[in-house]
């Protein structure tokens, strides 16, 4: 096969590279809140530590269009849902991509493990890392592919802990009470995001066998799900100083209106619950962009704590 300036970006494509900016700002936010807790931040710990987690990530996308193959010949392509495309267009290169998932979640075990040896870092962050990468391999790859068999929403749900998680145990140096508790309206607004993606595959997922809670309940339902999940979100962030876990110079009031931004889009979903593929691909879609709103203005806060 050749190999030329067109096939690399195909390549490059394919392991949609967008999506390293909202890894990158989950790892971030686990970062900056493990220093408002008062750990010390190490530049080189930081870039090690985000490269295991993009590595991971890089194998997630080129797995999932792999052993997705056939659904995402069914789907509609958006910013954020039905793969990269470039396998059905481009068939010939499914062998590459699955040899790419191999090369890339190998190289995020190999860096966690010599990072765990080298920073003295306790077995139980390789194991969280083994654990993350389990998690997002057999969402999509065989034996286990958890969304084939409507679990894989649970899934996806955790890498609302994980992706900060990891932030925060390289900076930390540990998982502990105050990040689990902190990371819980994240994993609310993970799963507003994880159904918003499968919402415009409904039907692609259906006829490829996958067996997402939108294929068996539909959108109205997810629509509903959305709106409740964000809401929980919202809830969490003023519920949650009161464990008095957290030092008072982080104001959860600043976090709860950045959450009212995905709150007042789910909200709207929940009110007109589009079922047209046209209809709810858009609705969902800004719902699931509002999540990278957050993102940026949480570090953007953490950032001016910092300053």
């Amino acid at each position: 096969m050749k190999y030329d300036k067109d096939m690399l970006l195909k390549i490059i494509k394919l392991g949609r590279p967008q999506f390293t900016f909202g890894i990158l700002m989950y790892f971030l936010i686990g970062t900056l809140f493990a220093i408002l807790l008062n750990a010390q931040f190490d530049l080189t710990k930081f870039i090690w530590g985000y490269l295991i987690l993009f590595m991971a990530s890089m194998a997630t996308h080129y797995s999932n269009d792999y052993f997705d193959f056939k659904v995402d010949q069914f789907g509609t392509r958006t910013p954020f849902s039905g793969g990269s495309g470039i396998l059905v267009e481009n068939p010939e290169l499914r062998k590459l991509s699955k040899n790419l998932a191999y090369f890339f979640i190998i190289l995020s075990i190999i860096i966690a493990a010599l990072f765990t040896l080298y920073y003295s870092f306790p077995i139980s962050f390789f194991l969280f890392v083994l654990f993350g990468n389990a998690l997002v391999w057999f969402y999509s790859a065989p034996p286990i592919k958890l969304s084939y068999r409507s679990v894989g929403e649970f899934g996806n749900l955790l890498n609302g802990f994980i992706m900060p998680g990891a932030g925060y145990f390289v900076t930390m140096g540990t998982i502990d009470l105050p990040f689990v508790v902190f990371s819980i309206p994240f994993l609310f607004l993970q799963f507003m995001f994880t159904l918003g993606v499968e919402i415009p595959d409904m039907e692609g997922d259906k006829m490829g066998g996958k067996i997402t809670w939108i294929v068996s309940r539909g959108r109205e339902f997810g629509f509903k799900l959305m709106g409740i999940s964000v809401l929980m979100a919202t809830i969490s962030f003023l519920i949650i100083p009161l464990t008095n876990l957290f030092p008072p110079i982080i104001d959860f009031r600043i976090l709860t209106l950045i959450s009212l931004i995905p709150l007042s889009l789910g909200l709207y979903g929940f009110w007109k619950r589009p079922v047209d593929k046209i209809s709810a691909t858009k609705l969902s879609t800004l719902n699931v962009g509002s999540l990278f709103a957050v993102w940026i203005l949480v570090n953007c806060y953490f950032i001016y704590l910092l300053v």
